[in-house]
């Protein structure tokens, strides 16, 4: 990150040093009196481009406070994509959809960045509902079978065990409460084991004869005698 602003700045200086060069070579007047008017020019244009210097600034507070790296995932604004270069003015995003997005980096100090790519694990949260005809040793079964798929799962960290709850009565279903980390964040990994671990817990529950849930909704009718 640090390398293409040094490169940039030191082909700044150099192009400032070779343009007084030429200016005191062009005029008659003392290198003190050309610098003396650079400085009240220099004046002007700070007060004119005072977003450009918060900009500067904010490239020097991402370098020193590194809140992500080049190729970090980050999630900034909406925008979700790996970082492609940081500049004076501003950052490069390359959203996962493929758009390259322009940053000014007094923004991005300014404002709450999320790095996905400093994760240290993927976490799911899942919610799986059985229907309320099911007895309560059913219920017991199936929070013992999803512990039993996930029983020392490929990815876990000790540190992280699975978590798996008969938690919740929703309106149209019981709820079991299904957490665990996967480890290392390689995201298609966890979607493969993702994938196994659905199918085993079909399949498990299927064999059980614990049926899933859907949204339903009873309507009871009261019937209302005539009189006459």
């Amino acid at each position: 990150m640090l390398m293409p602003l040094v490169g940039k700045t030191i082909r700044f200086t150099i192009a400032v040093l070779v343009i007084l060069q030429v200016a005191d070579s062009l005029s008659d007047k003392p290198i003190t009196s050309i610098l003396a008017g650079l400085g009240v020019g220099g004046l002007a244009v700070a007060l004119a481009g005072q977003d450009t210097i918060k900009n500067v600034f904010g490239s020097l507070v991402i370098v020193a406070d590194k809140p992500f790296e080049i190729g970090d995932r980050i999630v900034f604004d909406g925008y979700d994509g790996p970082v492609e270069s940081v500049g004076f003015r501003s950052t490069k995003i390359r959203t996962l959809t493929g758009h390259l997005v322009t940053i000014p980096n007094s923004e991005l100090v300014n404002k709450s960045v999320e790095n996905i790519g400093k994760r240290p694990h993927i976490r799911r949260l899942a919610n799986i509902t059985i229907t309320y005809d099911t007895p309560p040793e059913k219920v017991q079964q199936a929070v013992e079978i999803i512990k039993e798929v996930l029983d020392n799962h490929e990815g876990m960290d000790p540190e992280y065990p699975p978590r798996v709850y008969f938690n919740e009565f929703n309106d149209w279903s019981l709820n079991i409460l299904v957490i665990y980390w996967y480890h290392p964040p390689d995201y298609w990994a966890y979607l493969a084991f993702t994938e196994r671990v659905n199918h085993e817990i079909l399949r498990r529950l299927n064999e059980e004869g614990i049926e899933f849930a859907f949204p339903t909704q009873t309507v009871h009718v009261e019937g209302v005698s005539a009189q006459g």
